[in-house]
């Protein structure tokens, strides 16, 4: 079996023997928190278990400490989420969600990064791709896993969480993820002010997909990376976009270009603004 590290679209997935694969629907909706697990038990592909973006993939307990709106779970609670869905080293995991992997699934793909496990794809389409190639679904919840013992540790230097870094411009080439007129400072509906760190550049996430929902061909997106990215050199990225989530989906797009090396200032957006002596750039 041909692992994949980035993406892989619904008909391979559909072929992937069961025993070698965890499926993980990470569908959730910012606007209602608990709707992507509803969508999860009313439908979804078969055996795949359910992924929280503010339960399991972030603990918003530590938001009070200049996290951002999504801090990063604890190893611990990572490592026991992973147990308790049965992973195993080597396995194949298969992260989709309802937004081309925009809101959670390029998210969890990123943490298993950040843990060593480069056996991790998103869905290329997402939920809608599986339905379209008129594949299986079911609902309810899913069979129990065997719990497995997983101790993995975070690699510190793929995420960066140092403010200070980031305002001296030690950190590298910030890159945020934001659409535009949230970057620009126009308008913004979740965090205290609008604008951006000062010398960041912009790349919308919404991008790195075509019309029909998928990542736009790997040749593209290198062209379109490198456009914007100018002379930095892929290691030297940084991504961040509102609260470290949407971030990785451009993270995600690079490494499917052969962009390889960034990493993600986890806090974003939000995090840097919990501070109010922070500086902001608009425009």
């Amino acid at each position: 079996m041909t692992l994949r590290t980035t993406l892989i679209d619904a008909t391979e997935l559909a072929a992937l023997p069961a025993h070698a694969v965890l499926i993980v629907d990470c569908r959730f909706d910012l606007t209602d928190p608990a709707k992507g697990e509803r969508d999860y038990l009313d439908g979804h592909i078969p055996g795949a278990v359910h992924a929280s973006l503010d339960r399991d993939l972030s603990d918003l307990s530590r938001q009070a400490e200049g996290l951002g709106r999504h801090p990063l779970p604890l190893e611990s609670a990572f490592n026991a989420l992973l147990s308790c869905w049965g992973w195993q080293p080597g396995m194949q995991v298969v992260s989709y969600d309802a937004a081309g992997g925009a809101l959670a699934a390029a998210r969890l793909w990123w943490l298993l990064r950040l843990v060593g496990v480069h056996e991790a794809a998103v869905l290329d389409g997402g939920y809608a791709a599986w339905l379209a190639a008129g594949l299986p679904v079911e609902s309810g919840a899913a069979a129990p896993r065997p719990v497995s013992k997983v101790s993995l540790r975070y690699n510190a230097n793929q995420v960066l969480l140092d403010h200070v870094a980031v305002r001296d411009g030690a950190a590298g080439q910030l890159l945020d993820a934001r659409a535009a007129p949230r970057y620009r400072g126009d308008v913004e509906p979740l965090d205290r002010v609008g604008g951006h760190v000062p010398g960041a550049l912009n790349r919308p996430f919404a991008d790195n997909l075509g019309s029909d929902g998928r990542f736009k061909p790997a040749a593209q997106l290198r062209d379109e990376f490198l456009a914007v990215l100018g002379v930095n050199a892929p290691s030297h990225v940084v991504h961040m976009c509102g609260s470290g989530v949407t971030a990785c989906h451009n993270l995600l797009a690079m490494e499917h270009a052969g962009l390889h090396g960034s990493r993600l200032y986890a806090p974003s957006w939000s995090g840097w603004v919990s501070d109010p002596s922070r500086p902001v750039a608009k425009g």
